[in-house]
């Protein structure tokens, strides 16, 4: 099996992206005023900005050409369970769902740290959390992770950095390194 641990924003959600949540969000209240959030749930199509087309492209081009399973290692795996997950991306026009997430480590409370330090120490988890979910998922051939947090700094192998949240994973040669990878 061919495993892509992957990201949602700054990698297929980019910024151009970001901040429609709030608008779904509202909306939904809006139009469903019997709803309550202390007793209910927001669908996940309301609570998550949509994906980049062109992002959702280049992914549906790695996916066809290495045959290779999503594993989302992205945030959002705390906020909707796997089911929705898959549901989400199939909306979102990915040919292929997510067949898992990463596990959770205990979660950092970022209060009094600065930004480099918080994503320092969020790299560092997931790098964890993924090498976590290798060790318990026999079977893996070929894996890559994509991300916008650098990874590589923390020693992760096979892993494709998106540092531009406007370019993702549309980024010049993020696609081939990923192939690469899962070859």
């Amino acid at each position: 099996m061919k495993v892509l641990f992957l990201d949602n924003d700054g990698v297929i959600c980019l910024s151009n992206n970001w901040g429609g949540r709030d608008k779904k969000r509202i909306n939904f209240l809006k139009n469903n005023p019997e709803f309550s959030e202390k007793t209910g749930k927001i669908p996940v199509h309301f609570i998550f900005d949509d994906f980049d087309k062109k992002a959702v492209k280049v992914l549906n081009e790695i996916i066809e050409e290495t045959d290779c399973e999503i594993v989302v290692s992205s945030d959002w795996r705390l906020h909707a369970n796997l089911e929705e997950l898959r549901e989400y991306y199939t909306d979102q026009g990915i040919i292929k769902p997510p067949i898992a997430t990463t596990g959770r480590m205990e979660f950092f409370d970022p209060e009094g740290y600065d930004l480099y330090t918080w994503k320092g120490w969020l790299a560092r988890i997931r790098c964890t959390e993924i090498r976590e979910w290798l060790k318990l998922n026999e079977g893996v051939e070929k894996w890559c992770a994509v991300d916008d947090l650098n990874m590589g700094r923390e020693g992760l192998e096979n892993f494709v950095l998106t540092p531009s949240s406007r370019e993702g994973i549309k980024k010049t040669g993020a696609k081939e390194k990923i192939i690469n990878f899962l070859r």
